[in-house]
C-alpha cells in the first residue's frame, strides 16, 4: 500500500505538497502558489474544501519532509509526483533520499516532464523513476474535449501528441532510465502491459476509481494502480 505525494514549491523555495499551481481548489485561500511565501501558505486550511472537512478542520499544507516522515513511520510506499521545477525538485529529493535511505527501496519519482526525471537520474542514479503519460494530452482535456477552439492549433497539437507518444514509447523511457511507466487507465490492456514488460518496465494505471475498473486491474491485468480511495467506489476520473 502506498500514497502519491504531489511536489510543488512556494515562492521562497520551500518544497511542499500541492496538486494544483494555485491554492484555490483545495484550501480556503486564493492565488498562484508561486506567489505565496511558505509562512503565508501555512496559515491556510488544507482541508477547507475536502468532503471530510469537518473531521480535519484546520489541517495545514505539509512540507515535503513532514509528509515523508509520516509515510516512513507508517511504512507506506511513496510515489513522488513532481509537477515541474526540474533542478529544484532533483536537489530537494536528493537531499531527502540521503537523509532517509529507506526511500531508495520504498519510493519512486514520477513526472509528466521528462526533464524532471532526467535531472533526478543525473542527481542520483540510484533513485527509482517513472514517466507519467496521457495520450492526446496536448490537444485534449482528460474528458476528451479539445483544448483549443482554433482548428489549426488543435491540428498542430494533435501532430505534437503523436510525436510525444512515439517518443515516450521508443526513446524517452530509455533515455531517462525509468523503471515504471504511469499511464492513464483507459489506455492499458494486457498487450500494453506485455509491451513494457518486454522492456523491463512496470506499468501503473491512473486513476482507477470505480469497482469495475479496480476489478479489471486486479483480476485481469494484475498490475498496480493509483486510486482516490481503497475503501469505496469513487467517481470515474480522467
Amino acid at each position: 500500500m502506498g500514497v502519491e505525494l504531489d511536489l510543488e514549491f512556494t515562492a521562497d523555495g520551500v518544497p511542499i505538497l500541492m496538486h494544483d499551481d494555485t491554492v484555490d481548489r483545495t484550501t480556503n485561500g486564493s492565488g498562484p502558489l508561486n506567489k505565496l511565501l511558505f509562512s503565508e501558505l501555512r496559515k491556510l486550511d488544507a482541508a477547507a474544501k475536502h468532503r471530510l472537512s469537518e473531521r480535519f478542520r484546520g489541517e495545514r499544507v505539509p512540507t515535503l519532509q513532514e509528509a515523508v516522515e509520516e509515510c516512513i513511520k507508517r511504512q507506506l510506499t511513496v510515489y513522488f509526483d513532481v509537477k515541474g521545477h526540474p533542478d529544484e525538485a532533483a536537489a530537494a529529493l536528493k537531499e531527502l533520499f540521503q537523509k532517509y535511505p529507506v526511500l531508495y527501496n520504498t519510493s519512486i519519482v514520477c513526472s509528466f516532464e521528462p526533464k524532471v526525471i532526467y535531472r533526478m537520474r543525473q542527481a542520483d542514479p540510484n533513485v527509482v523513476t517513472a514517466l507519467t503519460h496521457r495520450p492526446w494530452s496536448l490537444s485534449r482535456f482528460g474528458d476528451g474535449t479539445p483544448r483549443f477552439s482554433s482548428a489549426w492549433k488543435h491540428h498542430w497539437m494533435q501532430v505534437l501528441d503523436v510525436l510525444l507518444d512515439w517518443a515516450h514509447h521508443h526513446l524517452l523511457w530509455n533515455l531517462c532510465g525509468v523503471s515504471a511507466f504511469l499511464v492513464q487507465k483507459n489506455f492499458v490492456s494486457p498487450d500494453y502491459v506485455q509491451y513494457w514488460a518486454a522492456r523491463g518496465v512496470e506499468v501503473v494505471g491512473w486513476t482507477v476509481n470505480t469497482a469495475v475498473e479496480k476489478q479489471y486491474y486486479q483480476q485481469l491485468l494484475k498490475i498496480n494502480y493509483i486510486t482516490d480511495s481503497l475503501v469505496e467506489d469513487c467517481e470515474p476520473h480522467y
